[in-house]
This record gives C-alpha cells, sequence and structure tokens, in this order.
C-alpha cells in the first residue's frame, strides 16, 4: 500500500488517541499523537504530569484499549487535553516518543455492539434510483435515523486485508427469467464511506437520552468503511435487512478524533423536515464541517472517487445515539455507531460504488485505464477525512484496506 503523511492532521490542536505497540513498547497501551510522533500517555503519566487531576485513575493509560478512559466524565477528559496541549508544546524526555513509523496501531477500543445507520439522504435516493428505479426515502426516514444491529465482533483496524466473502446471491447472468440462488465468492463487492461515532460514557439500560445531552455520552469519531457485498446483501434483505452481506468486515481508522477537537468545526445540520419526537431534537450546529475522500489504488495508480461532506447527513450522532436509548436499551463504552454512507447531491460526491455505476450498470474508469463494477481483488480502498479544511491541522489520517481473494471453509 502506498505510503502517506499525514502528519498535517494532527497538529497541537488535534490531540487524538489510539492503541499503539513497538519494539520497545511490546505491550499495546493508549496513545496520542503530535504529527509524526506517537506519544504512549502511560508513561507520560508516570512523570507525573497528570498529578493535578484528581478524578484521573493511576495506570488507566497501561490498559490495551481506550474504553477505560472513554468512560470518564467529559470534565476529566478536557482537564487530560488541556494538560496535552501545554506538556506537548515542549521538548518530552526520551523514551516517551516513537516515531509513527516506528509503532503498531491496534484497534481502539473494544467494541461490544455495532449500529450502522442510513443518514444520507442523497445515499437513499441514489441508491434507490439505481436499484429500484425509485428514488423515494423509505417511509419513517424523516422522523427517525433509521439502521440495523451489525456484527461487532467483525470490526478491524485500518490496514487489515479484507477477505473477499462467499455468500447466496441471484445468479444475474442466468437465462431464466427468474434468476436462481447461488452460492460463492460475492461478485459485487463494495465499499461504504462513513463516520463511526465512539461512545464513551455508557448510558444504563431504561434511563434514555435525549439528543442535546448525547455529547457527554460520545467520545469521538472515527473513519468507518463498511465494507458491503452487494450482491449477497440484495438477496438476503427480502424480507429482512442486512446479514453477511455486511457482516464480514468493517474497518475503522486508529484514531479516535475527540468532540472536543472538532468543536470549532461545529456547523448547522439539516433542519427536520418531520416534527421530531422529544428525545430526537438536536442543537443548532448539530454537524460539522468535515470533508470526505474515497481513493481506489491499483498498483502505482491512485484514482480519487468521491469527495464528500459530512454536513450534508441528515441525522447527527447526538440523534442516532438517543434513537438507541429511545427503546430503554443501554449504550456501553466502545459501542460504535455508522452513519451509514456520506454522500452528495452530484456525480463525485457518491459514497459508494452501488452509487457511483448506479448499481453496477456504468462502471467507473480509473486511473490506470481499468474499469469498475464493483471491486476487484488486489484492489485498495483508502478513506481520509480531515475537518475545517486541510490547513485546520484536526484530520483522522486514513482509513485503508486491500480486498484480498475469497477463502474456502
Amino acid at each position: 500500500m502506498a505510503s502517506v503523511d499525514y502528519q498535517s492532521h494532527f497538529s497541537i490542536a488535534n490531540i487524538p488517541f489510539g492503541v499503539a505497540s513497538s519494539n520497545t513498547h511490546p505491550k499495546p497501551q493508549c496513545v496520542t499523537r503530535l504529527e509524526n510522533n506517537v506519544i504512549f500517555l502511560a508513561e507520560l503519566q508516570r512523570t507525573g504530569v497528570f498529578a493535578d487531576i484528581l478524578s484521573l485513575p493511576e495506570g488507566i493509560f497501561d490498559q490495551p484499549s481506550l474504553n477505560e478512559y472513554a468512560a470518564l466524565p467529559k470534565v476529566t477528559q478536557r482537564e487530560v487535553r488541556k494538560v496535552l496541549q501545554v506538556a506537548l508544546a515542549k521538548p518530552l524526555p526520551t523514551g516517551l516518543t516513537e516515531d509513527i513509523s516506528a509503532v503498531t496501531l491496534h484497534m481502539p477500543v473494544s467494541v461490544g455492539g455495532f449500529t450502522d445507520f442510513s443518514c444520507s439522504l442523497h445515499h437513499v435516493r441514489n441508491a434507490g434510483r439505481a436499484i429500484l428505479n425509485d428514488e423515494s426515502p423509505p417511509p419513517g426516514f424523516f422522523n427517525f435515523p433509521i439502521g440495523y444491529n451489525g456484527r461487532a465482533s467483525t470490526i478491524f483496524v485500518s490496514g487489515t486485508p479484507v477477505i473477499r466473502p462467499q455468500g447466496h446471491f441471484f445468479d444475474r447472468s442466468a437465462p431464466t427469467e427468474k434468476k436462481p440462488i447461488v452460492y460463492g465468492p460475492s461478485q459485487a463487492l463494495d465499499y461504504e464511506l462513513e463516520i463511526g461515532v465512539i461512545v464513551g460514557k455508557g448510558v444504563s439500560r431504561l434511563q434514555g437520552l435525549n439528543a442535546k445531552d448525547a455529547d457527554e455520552h460520545i467520545f469521538g469519531l472515527v473513519i468507518l468503511n463498511d465494507w458491503s457485498a452487494r450482491d449477497i446483501q440484495g438477496c438476503e434483505m427480502v424480507p429482512l435487512g442486512p446479514l453477511n452481506g455486511k457482516s464480514f468486515g468493517t474497518s475503522i481508522s486508529p484514531w479516535i478524533v475527540t468532540l472536543d477537537a472538532l468543536e470549532p468545526f461545529k456547523v448547522a445540520g439539516p433542519k427536520p423536515e418531520a416534527v421530531l419526537a422529544s428525545h430526537l431534537e438536536d442543537i443548532a450546529d448539530s454537524s460539522y464541517a468535515i470533508d470526505m475522500k474515497v481513493e481506489i489504488l491499483v498498483g502505482t495508480q491512485t484514482t480519487t472517487v468521491t469527495e464528500s461532506k459530512v454536513q450534508d447527513l441528515h441525522w447527527s450522532g447526538r440523534q442516532m445515539a438517543a434513537h438507541l436509548a429511545s427503546t430503554g436499551a443501554d449504550l456501553q463504552t466502545g459501542d460504535i455507531i455508522g452513519t451509514g454512507t456520506v454522500s452528495g447531491p452530484v456525480d463525485g460526491s457518491y459514497g459508494c460504488l452501488l452509487e457511483i455505476t448506479k448499481a453496477g450498470k456504468e462502471p467507473v474508469t480509473l486511473a490506470d485505464g481499468s474499469k469498475r463494477h464493483f471491486l476487484l481483488d488486489g484492489d485498495v480502498v483508502r478513506m481520509t477525512a480531515v475537518a475545517g479544511g486541510a490547513d485546520s491541522g484536526v484530520g483522522f489520517g486514513e482509513c485503508i484496506g486491500e480486498l484480498q481473494p475469497a477463502m474456502k471453509f
């Protein structure tokens, strides 16, 4: 995979959180990043830099996931952020940092639950036109965020290879009018450009949650690629929702960008088109100015296929969290909530190949001259995101994965 330097994404204004290990720090543990320097937070805590934050437990950054830290109250996390911004502005003692090239990045949180929503009106309309020749959104789209529960155990960190899944699908090449269902490697492998919302402080069962209060329970955001086998998905969604067409793999970027880092980039979201239940009423600046991009890499050639904006989504992360809790369900620290495909209104802003190729009818031409209806084995998909423009210093780095051939079980 092509190497890209994302140091401009990680300025002192960002202070993201992740989990890393290295030759000198063999145990995965909590870290932050400044430009291309990875800072091992347990080592930093042992210097006493956080001594005045009495609500920060000793050894909390020694953990192999961020769950314990993410569950802390926002007031504690903000104090940690302020201390880090002061401390990282000065030279640090030897042994606390390593270059990004010397570390291995791991899953930043332990994920107990994964729910994927469909928050883009542009996506549901584009997909509806491509598949059904009908752009009408689902009946409840304007009343509540629609979604389904995915498989948390197959979420993995950026850089992990993606294996083409096998499953059942309609054989579209059959000469008969009624297409038979066959079993084999998916012939319509796709990506979906999304934002993942990481739950911080949990919500107890039967507690409920209002969208306006939900920031206290959101630790931060990641890039999320919800890999999709469109043929398997299309076969199994009559009459139920996605299952094996989605559950084989979901990639997330390794760095969690906190809501405090994103605060300067808040913007107004779409206005409700229906009267909302009280728990779904959101704050005025309900979205973030985040620019997202998808590239397909083939050999040494890179093709930008999508550039879209998070602020085009119809529902916010706060509303998704509130909707999940509205039945009395709990939210657990580390749970991931996906926004669904981030798509815009015009060509070049569609967040998946299903939309770009009109369900495989019109191929996209890549930089090497080859064409794609859907992904081929060996294709690499790279997603990036930056808040507030390239010079803001607040970005997500990348979420990248290479598609590899199906395995026989």
